[in-house]
């Protein structure tokens, strides 16, 4: 399963109406929630803020609206092609505008499949989608004499939102790769000449 680390967006009028689909990574159900609540408040001039998500590590949390629009032509659509692309922790808005001319229920599906293919490829086009990988999180202070050497060794390692606090001390925190973990652990323990002994 894949990721997506960031968020982008597709836009096209069809027939006079205007497509906005906004692709967005996200991890759990309230998350969601708020986030879609959110995307109607933003766009309350919209004709319908349709929406899918996928959730969970193995893709197991879905779910799908297709606010005003007829049954299963915009919802559905969305998500089958969010699970066709075999991506998880995504939550997919699509927000149309009404241009004054109806597409019917064929043009309807064609038009919310179409937006979050354009979503997807767009994601796809500047690297935004990434493994599904387990990951640890950590958090340890050191002196400020083995900050550079801590950091240097950090490069070799999958290292992912990495925070750093300045202090008496430099408290680190961040996630690391969860297969990578062990090891880290004990090279920050090497280094430390066993001062730092435990960072999860």
């Amino acid at each position: 399963m894949d990721v997506i680390t960031n968020y982008i967006s597709f836009e096209e009028t069809i027939k006079g109406s205007r497509f906005l689909s906004e692709l967005f990574p996200c991890c759990t159900q309230g998350e969601a929630r708020e986030l879609i609540k959110a995307q109607k408040t933003k766009y309350a001039d919209a004709t319908h803020v349709v929406h899918a998500f996928i959730l969970g590590n193995a893709g197991e949390v879905m779910g799908m609206s297709d606010d005003g629009e007829p049954s299963g032509t915009a919802g559905r659509p969305a998500l089958d092609v969010l699970k066709g692309r075999g991506c998880t922790n995504a939550v997919l808005t699509i927000t149309r505008w009404f241009g004054g001319t109806l597409l019917g229920t064929g043009g309807l599906v064609k038009a919310y499949s179409g937006g979050a293919k354009g979503a997807v490829c767009a994601a796809d086009s500047a690297n935004l989608f990434e493994e599904l990988v387990a990951k640890h999180t950590f958090s340890f202070s050191c002196d400020y004499s083995l900050y550079k050497i801590i950091k240097n060794t950090m490069q070799g390692f999958h290292i992912h939102n990495l925070q750093e606090d300045f202090g008496t001390q430099i408290k680190l925190c961040g996630e690391i790769n969860e297969e990578e973990s062990t090891v880290f652990q004990e090279r920050v323990k090497d280094l430390s000449n066993g001062k730092i002994t435990s960072i999860y």
